[in-house]
This record gives C-alpha cells, sequence and structure tokens, in this order.
C-alpha cells in the first residue's frame, strides 16, 4: 500500500485506483474511531460491517481490509491528504453516503465525544457536504444503530 501514500504525498490530489480509495476510506473510518482515545469493539464491528457493505465483502474480508487499516493508520499522512484523495475519487452522492457511514463508526460506541465530533466537521468540510447533509447522514446512521 505504499502506492496509496505516494498519491497521498502528490501536490495535487489524483484519481485514486478503486482498491486504493478503499483502503483510504477504511483508513479513515480508523482513524475516526481512534480519535477519541478509545477504539472501542463497537467501532471495530461497525467499521467491518460497514465496509462489507459498501464494498460487497464477506466477514473476514472486512475484517483482513480493517485490519490493514489499522496498521496503515498509524503511519497514514494527515486526515486533509487521505480525505482529498477520496472526494478527487468519489461522487458527491456516494460521499454523503460515506459520510453516513464515517457518523455510524462515530456513534457506535454509544456516544459522542469532542474529539469525534471535531474530526468529524473537518471531514465533512473537505469531502464538499454541507453541514444539514451532514446532520441528515448523522440522523440517518443514528436510526440504523437504533
Amino acid at each position: 500500500m505504499r502506492k496509496l501514500f505516494q498519491w497521498l504525498a502528490a501536490p495535487e490530489p489524483m484519481q485514486l485506483p478503486q482498491d486504493e480509495a478503499r483502503v483510504a476510506l477504511a483508513v479513515l473510518m480508523v482513524r475516526l474511531a481512534r480519535s477519541d482515545g478509545d477504539y472501542a469493539l463497537a467501532e471495530i464491528a461497525r467499521i467491518d460491517r460497514v465496509l462489507a457493505a459498501v464494498f460487497g465483502l464477506d466477514a473476514p474480508g472486512a475484517a483482513a481490509l480493517r485490519t490493514e487499516a489499522e496498521m496503515l493508520e498509524r503511519e497514514a499522512p494527515d486526515t486533509v491528504r487521505f480525505t482529498r484523495a477520496i472526494k478527487a475519487a468519489v461522487r458527491l452522492e456516494d460521499r454523503i453516503g460515506l459520510v453516513e457511514a464515517l457518523w455510524s463508526v462515530a456513534l457506535a460506541d454509544g456516544g459522542r465525544d469532542a474529539e469525534e465530533d471535531r474530526l468529524m466537521r473537518l471531514v465533512v468540510s473537505l469531502l464538499g457536504v454541507t453541514d444539514p447533509e451532514s446532520g441528515l447522514a448523522r440522523q440517518r446512521a443514528a436510526r440504523l444503530l437504533g
């Protein structure tokens, strides 16, 4: 996945190949889940479910992608570069769906943390998603978590 870091280090956002975009999204989810200092089992399980649903993976495939993302997240460049790369690779309508998926990870442990909220505000803005769209995505995610 060193290629992912090369694309992210480019001066201008580049179109990511599908596999690299998938890893970038997984890394962003892991980063969000870790942002409050408590990488909860509920968040890990939610990441696996989201990856399986979004990318059509079976449970072992989703867990393998998440495990790879956990390793990469530690050495990944800043969130801004990841988000720009995702924005360049994903249509607006799909980015709103990604925001909903990210909210489902942030809410999976049963609460909202100030650090997760801060990171979500940054990511939402960088993805070109509006605050009202993010609010609706958060509400949908909360309903799904029930």
